[in-house]
C-alpha cells in the first residue's frame, strides 16, 4: 500500500493470522493502488474497464465515497482536478476496518492495526494496558505532542507535513491548504475517522468546527503557527 503497516496481536497467537491480514492488504493494494498500472482503479482511469465489469469491492468503495461527499457538502471528493478517480482518502480506513474484522472473526479481541498513521485497536496490549496512540508534532517528527487512548475507537491523521500538498479542497481548485498542517480525528472506527479526517482537512480551519458539530467525531488540529486546537470532547480520550 506504499506505507508502513503494523499488525500487533496481543497474547498467544500464531503468525498465520498476521499473514492473513497482510495478504488482505496486498489484495487491496492490487485493486486500488493508483501507483500500479495493473490495478483495477488504474484500468478504470484509463477507460479500459466499464462500470459493468467493476468488482464488488470497487462498487462498495465508490458508493461510500459518494455518501461521504454528500455528508461533507462536497469537501470529500475522490475525483481529482484532472478528472481521474483516486479513492485513497477512503480506502485506507475501509481496508483497516476490514482487516480488524478478519482478526475479530478469528476470535482475537486484543489487537492493534496501523497503516500510514491510521489506527484501529481493540482490547488491551500484551502488558494488559489500554492501547495508546501518539500524535506527532508536525514540525518535529521526533516529538509526541499528545497521547490518546482510543479504547476501541478509530484514529486517523491527515496532514501536509510528510507528503506535502497532497490534499486538496475540491471546492477551491488550485488553492493550497496552508493554515493547518495536521488534523487528527477520532471516530467510532477507523473508517469513520479516516474519511472525515480527509474531508475536514480539506476544509482548512473550518474543519475543526465541522468536527465539533459532527456526532461521534472528535478532532485535534495543529495550525501553521504551531497552535493546537481540540474539539470539546477530545480530552476524554487523553485520560489513561
Amino acid at each position: 500500500m506504499g506505507m508502513p503497516i503494523t499488525v500487533d496481536i496481543a497474547g498467544a497467537s500464531g503468525a498465520t493470522l498476521v499473514d492473513t491480514v497482510f495478504d488482505y492488504f496486498e489484495h487491496i493494494d492490487r485493486r486500488f493502488s493508483t501507483y500500479r498500472t495493473d490495478s483495477e482503479i488504474s484500468a478504470i482511469n484509463r477507460g479500459d474497464l466499464p462500470v459493468r465489469d467493476w468488482s464488488a469491492e470497487m462498487m462498495e468503495v465508490m458508493a461510500l465515497a459518494a455518501q461521504t461527499k454528500n455528508q461533507t457538502d462536497g469537501y470529500f471528493d475522490i475525483r481529482k482536478p484532472d478528472g481521474s478517480l483516486d479513492p485513497s482518502g477512503i480506502v485506507k480506513g475501509w481496508a483497516i476496518r476490514n482487516a480488524a474484522g478478519i482478526v475479530r472473526r478469528a476470535g482475537v479481541g486484543d489487537f492493534f492495526i496501523e497503516a500510514g498513521g491510521d489506527i484501529q485497536s481493540c482490547g488491551r496490549n500484551a502488558s494488559g494496558l489500554d492501547w495508546s496512540v501518539g500524535i506527532r508534532n508536525p514540525f518535529n517528527a521526533e516529538e509526541i505532542i499528545k497521547i490518546v487512548y482510543p479504547r476501541g475507537h478509530g484514529v486517523a491523521t491527515s496532514g501536509t507535513y510528510v507528503r506535502g500538498q497532497h490534499i486538496y479542497n475540491p471546492l477551491g481548485a488550485g488553492d493550497s491548504i496552508t493554515e493547518i498542517v495536521s488534523l487528527t480525528v477520532i471516530g467510532s472506527d477507523v473508517f469513520e475517522a479516516d474519511r472525515f479526517a480527509t474531508a475536514a482537512f480539506a476544509m482548512g480551519w473550518e474543519g475543526i468546527f465541522f468536527l465539533e458539530q459532527a456526532p461521534g467525531l472528535e478532532g485535534y488540529v495543529v495550525d501553521s503557527n504551531s497552535r493546537a486546537t481540540p474539539t470539546s470532547g477530545f480530552g476524554a480520550f487523553c485520560q489513561p
